[in-house]
């Protein structure tokens, strides 16, 4: 039984020594990053009410979230998204406002995925939402953002897909699909399986242009020219042809960003949250099988909470993040400026108060009580073990 007390549950971890230094590390440049773009922090509650995350907001299923109730016998989640929580702040808290509010957050999310997927069922994500602003601008600043933080971590080969909600959407309504064929279209795109979109495609009534355009799916694009093909097929179906031209509206900005050759643009682009309405986008490097960053418009999630409001955001994946940086063997940097003071009781009063001094001063002091048991090679081992360069020995010899 007191062994069973030393595990934690499926799904979640301990990060400790280096690994957990290495991450403070991480998330505050990361921190540092969305400053420099005038984003505002924001901290929202680890759990909230069912409803905040419920089926009409379009976040993940109900089966999926962790679930418990209240005194009153309210139901409550811990939040698998913090986006729907920054919304609702938004709401209660910037109602009035009429120009654009920028906000960052970081903090713990919990999916209850299933077992056989062996993925974290609590991840950290630090992110920024821009809302109250439509433009094809906000929707590059955002995204060189999410560039930005990649290159601060220290990756330097990664790649963002970005697509757009709309022309998925627009190619459903124009083959007339229902609700269970959309489904099974877009779990064939989910699971990349473009053979079966093809196959699924193959079997229903439609023109030979909306076929091509199909077929397109799965295809990587460099560039807006590359897509020159695809806006000439999408002519005929107007909500197919905007979200192209966005996309070129968008790629010429992230030129002046400098930051095109970290994207390319997937008309595959899906995400599971049901609440991207324009440009979405998932970002993947060598050393992680899930995304990064994820991020996406969202221009009627606020609606739900009474402000109409265009927004658009993303999310770091911490974990992933640091986990691919590991595997890539890129170093996150670590100083450690600790000085370990090894004292014994006739030197206890000097020693506490020359730590206090410099403690006041900026400084790191760790003390430790000498144990005679202990040689100078073990403190000198346990030094190395914990990062401290330097050692002062307060005792008698």
């Amino acid at each position: 039984m007191k062994q069973q007390l030393l595990h934690t549950p499926e799904g979640v971890r301990d990060i400790y020594n280096g690994e957990c230094e290495k991450k403070m590390v991480l998330q505050d440049n990361l921190r540092d990053t969305l400053k420099s773009y005038g984003y505002h922090a924001i901290e929202t509650p680890t759990f909230e009410f069912f409803d905040i995350f419920g089926k009409e907001i379009g976040t993940i299923p109900s089966r999926e979230l962790y679930k418990f109730f209240d005194r009153e016998g309210n139901t409550l989640v811990l939040r698998p998204d913090i986006t729907p929580s920054i919304a609702r702040c938004a709401v209660k808290y910037y109602m009035d406002e009429e120009l654009p509010i920028r906000l960052s957050y970081m903090g713990n999310t919990f999916i209850n995925n299933n077992s056989y997927q062996g993925r974290l069922k609590e991840n950290t994500q630090l992110g920024a939402e821009l809302i109250g602003e439509d433009s094809v601008d906000a929707d590059a600043e955002i995204i060189a953002m999410a560039v930005d933080c990649l290159l601060t971590s220290g990756l330097k080969e990664f790649q963002l897909g970005i697509g757009h909600a709309e022309f998925l959407q627009g190619l459903m309504d124009a083959a007339g699909l229902d609700e269970d064929s959309e489904e099974e279209l877009k779990d064939l795109i989910a699971n990349k399986n473009f053979f079966g979109v093809e196959e699924f495609v193959a079997n229903l009534p439609m023109d030979t242009d909306l076929k091509q355009l199909f077929g397109k799916i799965g295809t990587f694009y460099n560039s807006a020219d590359d897509l020159a093909e695809v806006k000439r097929l999408a002519a005929p179906y107007s909500r197919i042809l905007h979200a192209v031209e966005r996309l070129e509206k968008l790629d010429e900005v992230l030129k002046l960003y400098g930051v095109d050759k970290y994207v390319s643009y997937e008309l595959s682009v899906i995400s599971k949250y049901h609440y991207y309405t324009g440009i979405i986008f998932a970002g993947y490097t060598f050393g992680s099988g899930e995304p990064i960053v994820k991020g996406g418009r969202y221009d009627e999630l606020l609606t739900h909470f009474g402000k109409k409001s265009p927004a658009i955001g993303f999310a770091v994946v911490i974990d992933q993040l640091l986990a691919a940086l590991s595997r890539q063997k890129i170093p996150v940097y670590v100083e450690n400026k600790t000085q370990l003071f090894v004292y014994d009781n006739a030197h206890k009063k000097e020693a506490i108060e020359q730590a206090k001094e410099l403690r006041k001063n900026g400084n790191f002091v760790e003390l430790l009580l000498y144990d005679p048991a202990h040689g100078k090679t073990e403190y000198e081992a346990y030094a190395k073990r914990t990062g401290i360069m330097q050692i002062t020995y307060k005792i008698g010899e």
